[in-house]
């Protein structure tokens, strides 16, 4: 009985030892052990992204530092969710901060404007410019350390807004800006006053599906302006630029190289939303991300995607590792047309973990960091399980001694944009205007667009029926019109002030296009007499 006794104990002993063998080890040596420095960052990177960096920069932080850390990764949604939602918790955290000192007084509204960046400029509402200047002058902070990717224009307004702070990375890592420039092409890879820094690159084009271009006569497109040709009618795939960044600012891009190559910007203006016009009416699906482009030309649902290069260098080499190395898909940067735009990484004002969250953003641009975006997994410095397909801003990663070891071999996002300037002053602020402007007389008025596109297709293409086009290129207000249409946006008092404005724009382009897809049947109709 005592010997049964005793075995019963020793599996019970065994059981409850059970959890702590498989307990993962603690870091070897680590000071904290056990109690982990902590880094809260918020970003629309997928999880593959999210747990190489967790593994890589614990590996790195434990090394550099001999301390265990953890990444707190909040995920509101997509880089534009996270530009709605870090305004939304600062809004409310430095009302509470105001009011909590009895000598500022009672909260009015108009103190909402304490994030707007005009009140920097002279003139401005001294009472209003007060308020900002107790924003800037705080620590008012929103429970986050870090935002990490999305393009240069978020991070550009949030600094501007006074969200981003220096991160100071020159004071600590002169060195780093050796190696890759604080601008190119005319955008800002790094912010001069440090509230923003460059972590990859990104260029725009053309996703192109292989077997069903072969089926089309095989000829690639090499221009933003030919995916606005009748033969890719029903063969587009795009993103709904209103809910990706990256889509408007592929559209953004287009338009900039009309511009440059027309007499006129206002010509160039002009152009460039017909191209845009043609291209949604080519459209066969509108997806609300720009990862899912890449999916339907995969999968053939689409001929051809706008797109950005890292989601189709992934998919092309997904594709290809899946049919024996063969090629299916094919990523064209157009010409003259591809612009070089970082990803950056910015330390939010009133960072709870600021020292930590400044070891994750040097630990992003030193050369270990640099690595895991650009490196195939399983490489000397690559990531462990998920290829990251980012084009590194360290140029000395793009060497031949590196060729083995890089995503993309050949691939140097530097080469590929170096013969496009973005001039952010022609187009850049209008960016906001420009996304509403593309939803409400293309998007919202698909079915009057197809409707034209098919009847100007019908009578022979757009040479023929000059004047349906005419109609077809309407546009609600002209590049020299723009600011002042932007600055109705901005001063629009409600919802429904700003609705009226937006239906308004919808309105005049499905009459224009209804005139236009009149004009056009007219003429097939005297055709077929």
């Amino acid at each position: 009985m005592f010997k049964r006794l005793f075995y019963c104990i020793l599996v019970l002993a065994a059981l409850l030892a059970l959890p702590f063998c498989l307990r993962p080890e603690k870091a070897a040596g680590a000071v904290n052990s056990g109690n982990p420095d902590k880094v809260v960052v918020v970003s629309a990177h997928n999880k593959a992204m999210r747990d190489e960096y967790v593994t890589a920069f614990k590996k790195y932080y434990l090394e550099k530092f001999n301390r265990e850390v953890e990444i707190d990764f909040r995920s509101p949604g997509g880089t534009s969710d996270i530009a709605r939602y870090i305004p939304d918790r600062f809004e409310a955290e430095f009302r509470r901060y105001f009011e909590s000192d009895p000598a500022n007084g009672k909260w009015k509204k108009e103190y909402a404007r304490f994030s707007d960046a005009s009140l920097d400029r002279k003139g401005a509402d001294p009472e209003l410019v007060s308020v900002r200047k107790k924003f800037l002058n705080s620590n008012v902070g929103i429970g986050i350390d870090v935002f990490a990717g999305g393009g240069t224009f978020e991070h550009s307004r949030m600094a501007q807004r006074g969200f981003a702070v220096d991160g100071k990375v020159k004071e600590r890592h002169p060195e780093y800006f050796e190696h890759f420039p604080m601008s190119f092409g005319g955008d800002n890879i790094c912010d001069p006053q440090g509230r923003y820094y460059g972590v990859v690159l990104s260029t725009f084009g053309i996703c192109c599906n292989l077997d069903r271009l072969k089926e089309m006569g095989g000829k690639l497109p090499q221009t933003w302006r030919e995916l606005g040709d009748i033969r890719f009618y029903n063969k587009i795939s795009v993103a709904d630029p209103s809910k990706s960044g990256s889509a408007n600012k592929c559209f953004e891009i287009l338009i900039q190289q009309e511009m440059a190559e027309a007499k006129t910007f206002a010509e160039g203006w002009y152009n460039g939303l017909a191209v845009c016009r043609r291209i949604f009416a080519n459209a066969r699906s509108v997806t609300d991300s720009a990862s899912k482009v890449v999916r339907d030309v995969a999968t053939g649902d689409a001929a051809c995607g706008m797109a950005i290069d890292t989601y189709a260098l992934s998919e092309a080499a997904w594709v290809r590792s899946r049919f024996d190395g063969v090629d299916h898909l094919a990523y064209i940067t157009p010409r003259g047309g591809t612009a070089v735009s970082a990803d950056p990484v910015q330390i939010l004002r009133g960072a709870p973990n600021r020292v930590v969250a400044e070891r994750f953003v040097d630990f992003l641009l030193s050369k270990e960091g640099q690595m895991l975006h650009a490196f195939k997994p399983g490489t000397p410095g690559g990531p462990v399980l998920h290829a990251l397909n980012r084009p590194p801003v360290r140029k000395e990663l793009y060497d031949k001694k590196y060729e083995e070891f890089y995503f993309q071999k050949g691939y140097n996002p530097y080469r590929s944009g170096a013969d496009f300037t973005y001039r952010p002053k022609l187009t850049g602020r209008y960016y906001s205007l420009l996304r509403a402007l593309l939803k409400c007389t293309m998007l919202d008025t698909e079915e009057e667009l197809k409707s034209a596109w098919q009847a100007i297709i019908a009578a022979g293409g757009p040479e023929k029926v000059p004047e349906a086009m005419r109609y077809f290129n309407a546009i609600p207000f002209t590049y020299d019109e723009a600011a002042e249409a932007a600055a109705k946006l901005r001063s629009a008092r409600s919802g429904a002030e700003l609705a009226a404005i937006y239906r308004s724009w919808s309105e005049f382009s499905r009459n224009n296009l209804r005139k236009a897809r009149e004009i056009a049947l007219k003429s097939v109709s005297g055709v077929a007499k």
